[in-house]
């Protein structure tokens, strides 16, 4: 990393999805410095790029390793919120599944905004970030910097699923249509069977030029104001308090969580609740923090005879891995999807189901006994509403998160959770997976349990997030949003945020893409003001 700055041009707090991309972005203009604060380390855990390992990264010192409030509606149970803490942020521990979303999803985010986000602009976008390769070792060579690959060397029993999909009804289609309407086998982000973050893609290869700091371990704690302006950041590092000034703007980009903290410990929320935790109020927004939206998953889980990825650390598995780059470890464990709808009346999908060839129980955290395989329900566009909020003035405290999981109030995020698992029970009854299938062993129950009963403790026992919070800065055309269309924060000067927490509603897919494709928009925004 090259050497600490106390003033720059442009100062970003986070290397994530849409950190590294304005990282490299805007210290393209050689008169220009760039700072970039990274709480986490540098992404050199080997976990970090052996795509099926990447649950091994949970609850290490590479994870923020959050926890939420009690849920009421799942059992009252805390649910488990891993975030990458290190370059390339989460997308250097997800399950790289590149799934745009729908173009209706961007179209709606251009009625809360302005049209700039619609889906005929924002697709220009995805263009410039994509390189879309095939499994073989060939590259291309040309396209954007994010490698999209078509999985090398996927497990019989997704191919197994997928037909099983087409039997239950379902079309087989390719993965990232405008309005996908089937299933599909997972596009990754890997490049010849390794991760390929946005630290691969766009830090690594920025961090050659003179104009580019980036500075590991060095939490941020506020956001500097000279009157109504942003003029830098106050952080820690070494366990001393520094600060960097910005000479242009500060741009916040540490994710659905981090970013509305950074911003109230700034005094920038709901006043109230800033004054009883004794922070000054710079700017009061009480939608700080609101909005929060996330993906909940839930699933059943089989025992199958082999060709899962229980054998995936074995000797041979290795060595395929280190002297080809296949086989299983190359797997991203959530090798296949499709969308659907809990209820016929819906204009659009608002389920994901997804496949797993793996004992994927307990989010990784406990190790597998046996060979397994798991059908889950996603649902990607819930009504319940959450809210990230301070536990205390310490900036190095984590959060109070609670997302308010199933508690709308007209139960309809529920019955479609419900309704998506009795969905994986067809599934799985389909003759393609049944004779592939063994007994149901996630949720545990006697065979003779009635399926309403098994489906209900699926979703009080196994449901969890699916890792995609954001909404918590979000974006709009009216007063009470958090940002503006254009990113800038409300009432203050030279702060933007830009990250997922901007989204002012949910996709209907995974939130890794549409982050990129934030960072790039903001990097044309911050250049063009």
């Amino acid at each position: 990393m090259n050497q600490e700055l106390s003033v720059a041009d442009y100062v970003i707090v986070g290397s994530g999805s849409a950190g590294a991309v304005l990282a490299d972005r805007l210290s393209a203009d050689s008169g220009s410095e760039v700072v970039v604060l990274e709480a986490g380390g540098e992404d050199k855990d080997k976990f970090a790029h052996i795509p099926a390992a990447f649950s091994k990264l949970f609850r290490s010192e590479l994870d923020w390793d959050y926890l939420t409030e009690p849920q009421p509606g799942l059992g009252g149970r805390t649910i488990y919120w891993p975030r990458g803490k290190m370059l390339g942020g989460s997308s250097s521990m997800n399950a790289m599944m590149w799934v745009r979303g729908f173009a209706a999803d961007y179209d709606e985010w251009a009625e809360l905004a302005d049209d700039t986000w619609s889906f005929r602009e924002v697709v220009k976008y995805f263009r410039r970030i994509e390189n879309v390769q095939d499994a073989s070792d060939a590259d291309s060579g040309t396209g954007g910097p994010i490698v999209v690959s078509h999985q090398r060397s996927p497990r019989a029993l997704t191919a197994s699923f997928l037909a099983a999909a087409e039997e239950t009804g379902y079309p087989v289609e390719r993965a990232n249509t405008t309005r996908p309407e089937g299933f599909s086998q997972t596009m990754v982000t890997q490049k010849r069977g390794a991760r390929w973050s946005t630290a691969d893609a766009y830090l690594r290869p920025a961090l050659k030029r003179k104009n580019l700091t980036v500075l590991t371990g060095a939490q941020a704690t506020r956001v500097l104001f000279e009157g109504s302006a942003a003029v830098g950041v106050e952080y820690e590092k070494d366990g001393v308090r520094r600060t960097v000034r910005a000479a242009k703007e500060v741009i916040l980009a540490g994710g659905a969580i981090n970013s509305p903290q950074l911003l109230m410990l700034s005094g920038i929320g709901d006043e109230a609740q800033l004054r009883a935790h004794g922070v000054a109020v710079q700017q009061h927004l009480p939608e700080v923090g609101k909005n929060l939206l996330d993906h909940l998953v839930s699933f059943l889980g089989y025992r199958v005879d082999s060709d899962s990825l229980f054998a995936a650390e074995k000797i041979p598995e290795l060595l395929n891995y280190l002297t080809r780059r296949r086989g299983m470890l190359t797997s991203n464990v959530a090798e296949a999807y499709g969308f659907t709808r809990s209820r016929d009346d819906l204009a659009l999908p608002d389920l994901e189901m997804i496949f797993g060839p793996a004992p994927f129980f307990d989010e990784g955290l406990i190790p597998a006994t046996g060979h397994a395989a798991v059908i889950g329900t996603i649902l990607v566009k819930p009504e319940s509403r959450g809210e990230i909020s301070l536990k205390s003035a310490n900036p190095l405290a984590k959060p109070i998160i609670d997302p308010r999981y199933l508690s709308d109030s007209g139960g309809v995020d529920r019955r479609a959770m419900l309704e998506g698992l009795r969905l994986c029970d067809a599934l799985a009854s389909a003759p393609a997976l049944k004779s592939r299938l063994g007994n149901l062993i996630r949720p545990a129950v006697e065979p003779s349990t009635p399926i309403d009963e098994i489906l209900e403790r699926a979703l009080q026992e196994n449901a969890h997030t699916l890792y995609h919070p954001v909404g918590t800065c979000r974006m709009g055309n009216d007063d009470a949003s958090v940002v503006t269309p254009d990113l800038r924060v409300r009432g203050v000067d030279k702060l933007r945020v830009a990250d997922a927490s901007i989204m002012p509603a949910i996709i209907r897919g995974h939130t890794h893409a549409p982050s990129v494709l934030i960072g790039e928009r903001a990097s044309d925004l911050i250049r063009n003001s």
